[in-house]
């Protein structure tokens, strides 16, 4: 709100029910009332919204684009991101292992392990691990993965940009409308009650074989919210 005020700015738009709607000159109303829906809608339709209330002509919203320079080429590999910024994020390391294997034995896919600096890599010694890249080397990582397999965070939604085929794990349950990998045409998200903990490893895998004879099959659509939704504005 400081930064709001700080701005000077002759106009001032942001949505109404968010705290703080005081200090705009336009007051945006809920996503649903400007798309006419009454479901919970993905963060890229909320912002989207704010833009057809201010002028923009309404059309569909599209994936996100991004650009990277070609990278060396190599052996198909399955991109997996193990880490997340909070625990309630991320799932447990054997998990991951036992994707690692899976990917490999059952896809004919080289597992690479990707995270920060910061990482702790040390439960996938056994497996090709790029930590602390620099991002435009994720990117170009990412953007020629046969799939990815990871927690919700920042690498799945740059591979959604590519269109990766996916595996995505939610500490949430709502969050896997909110934050799925928008537009992703070869995606399955999994969430559980009980938190990410809860999600079974044989889930993960039968997500993995499900998504790769897909995508060979040709029958996958792009993800779109649920119209039989219970709506929660965001």
């Amino acid at each position: 709100m400081a930064l709001t005020l700080a701005s000077r700015a002759a106009i001032r738009a942001g949505f109404g029910h968010h705290r703080g709607s005081g200090l705009y000159h336009i007051r945006i109303p809920r996503a649903q009332e400007i798309l006419g829906v009454e479901r919970p809608v993905h963060t890229a339709e909320h912002l989207a919204s704010a833009m057809f209330y201010l002028g923009c002509p309404h059309q569909e919203i599209p994936r996100a684009q991004l650009f990277v320079t070609p990278g060396a080429q190599r052996r198909p590999y399955a991109v997996i991101h193990p880490t997340a910024a909070a625990p309630y994020k991320t799932w447990h390391a054997h998990g991951f292992a036992a994707v690692a294997k899976h990917v490999r034995e059952g896809h004919g896919l080289d597992p690479v392990f990707i995270g920060s600096s910061g990482d702790d890599m040390a439960p996938f010694r056994d497996f090709e691990c790029v930590a602390g890249a620099p991002l435009g080397d994720v990117k170009s990582l990412l953007s020629r993965a046969s799939l990815f397999v990871g927690n919700d965070s920042g690498p799945a939604h740059i591979a959604a940009a590519f269109n990766v085929p996916m595996v995505v794990l939610f500490g949430r349950v709502e969050h896997q409308i909110t934050w799925a990998p928008w537009r992703a045409t070869a995606a399955r998200t999994l969430g559980d009650a009980g938190g990410i903990p809860a999600i079974a490893t044989g889930q993960v895998l039968s997500a993995i074989d499900d998504v790769q004879h897909s995508r060979e099959r040709g029958d996958h659509q792009p993800f779109l919210p649920s119209p039989h939704a219970t709506c929660r504005p965001i």
